[in-house]
């Protein structure tokens, strides 16, 4: 007999709300159906409200861990609006960044799978070893998150000579580190029987579905816009596309961590062949009318933002596709079939942020229609009249009156 069960918006498995409805066959999933839309936070809208320099800080806060991705896809989409052509050097210490980030993004990845795999051994060491990358990030920008190194027109701040080694120094220790989780990966026995052939997705259906990221290359698809369409200093640069033909969590596992030795390897280049010269083109404030579509391969996936402007300094809109968004799809075909007790790593296994892809619908309910936009002023009167009607009141007040 068939019988369904929420997981979500709350569960100790979900760092983030999410909704799964869930039909099981005894422990088998039959079918499975997915609610977004609990963490929206009207980041498209906000962007429309700031100017451009603004906006590079709001972009870089729809993820904390893709900060830097998401702050380059939107300065170099307004750059090319612009027609800025940017210092070589700028370019090569934006790209050091990003691909410190991407390490530091797959180091928490796999200590997260570790966690829900019961393997919090490994939680721990992925964890400890993270601390590295956060160290080198704050050497550079200092800060451990949130770099802001982005401006239109390049980078905020140089890296000077006396800080080359040290950086060069982390990057060692970092390789070491992760060819030892390579080695755990492939041979540790309690990791591969909760990873091997779960979580199936084959290459065909990775096509069809629009999977991106470490998911698609996972089951074997080669794309990378770094290499496909490459930006930044990625053209200056010698790396490989890592793809496994496994298809499984293994599979997405072993892309990720193959893809921090890659990571390393670039990182050395850039410090090793870093050109003179200035850091930041002069950009103008406003920015002639136009629309741009800027990509980048964030640590999750192919990152997408389009930005339509019109002639000022603030943008007339701007829309974000999150890699997260692109493997949902995905997800829900490979938990079908499986067991329940597998939910947590696969659907870990796509590096989900829920924050950075949820959207809303707008529905007006006397006419039973849906609306597509709402002005900001509508949207605060809405919100005090909803307020108003469910009478919410402090709860410490209410706590205390209860027993006077």
């Amino acid at each position: 007999m068939a019988v369904t069960i929420p997981i979500g918006p709350q569960h100790p498995a979900l760092k983030e709300p999410i909704n799964l409805t869930v039909t099981l066959d005894g422990e088998q999933i039959a079918d499975i159906d997915i609610r977004l839309g609990y963490n929206h936070r009207g980041i498209e809208k906000g962007a429309e409200l700031g100017n451009y320099i603004q906006d590079i800080y709001l972009t870089s806060r729809v993820c904390g861990i893709c900060s830097m991705a998401h702050s380059t896809t939107f300065s170099q989409g307004v750059e090319e609006l612009l027609g800025l052509e940017l210092p070589k050097r700028g370019l090569f210490i934006r790209t050091l960044i990003c691909e410190l980030e991407r390490i530091h993004s797959h180091l928490l990845w796999l200590g997260i799978a570790g966690h829900e795999l019961g393997f919090d051994t490994l939680f721990m060491y992925s964890w400890r070893d993270r601390e590295i990358v956060m160290d080198l990030l704050e050497l550079i920008s200092g800060n451990r998150v949130n770099y802001e190194m982005n401006t239109i027109g390049g980078v905020r701040r140089d890296i000077s000579d006396e800080v080359r080694p040290q950086i060069l120094q982390g990057i060692k220790q970092l390789e070491e580190r992760t060819k030892y989780y390579l080695e755990v990966a492939s041979t540790e026995v309690t990791f591969l029987r909760r990873t091997e052939g779960v979580g199936m997705l084959p290459k065909e259906k990775a096509i069809e579905l629009c999977a991106v990221g470490p998911t698609a290359r996972g089951s074997g698809v080669e794309y990378d816009v770094r290499k496909h369409d490459p930006f930044a200093a990625y053209p200056y640069l010698d790396f490989k596309v890592i793809t496994s033909d496994l298809c499984d969590v293994l599979g997405r596992t072993v892309v990720r961590v193959l893809e921090v030795l890659e990571s390393c390897k670039m990182c050395r280049q850039i410090i090793e062949e870093l050109p003179q010269g200035e850091i930041k083109a002069k950009a103008p404030r406003k920015v002639p009318p136009g629309e741009v579509l800027s990509k980048n391969e964030a640590p999750r996936g192919e990152l997408i933002h389009y930005i339509r402007s019109n002639g000022t300094d603030h943008p007339e809109r701007v829309k974000i596709r999150a890699p997260t968004l692109a493997n949902i799809p995905s997800v829900i075909h490979s938990l079908k079939g499986g067991y329940i007790a597998d939910i947590p790593i696969v659907f870990a296994a796509i590096d989900p942020c829920l924050a950075c892809m949820d959207r809303t619908i707008l529905l007006d309910i006397e006419n039973g229609k849906r609306k597509d936009t709402m002005r900001w002023e509508e949207l605060r009167k809405y919100s005090i009249t909803w307020y108003k009607g469910k009478e919410i009141r402090n709860p410490k007040y209410q706590i205390q009156n209860k027993f006077k």
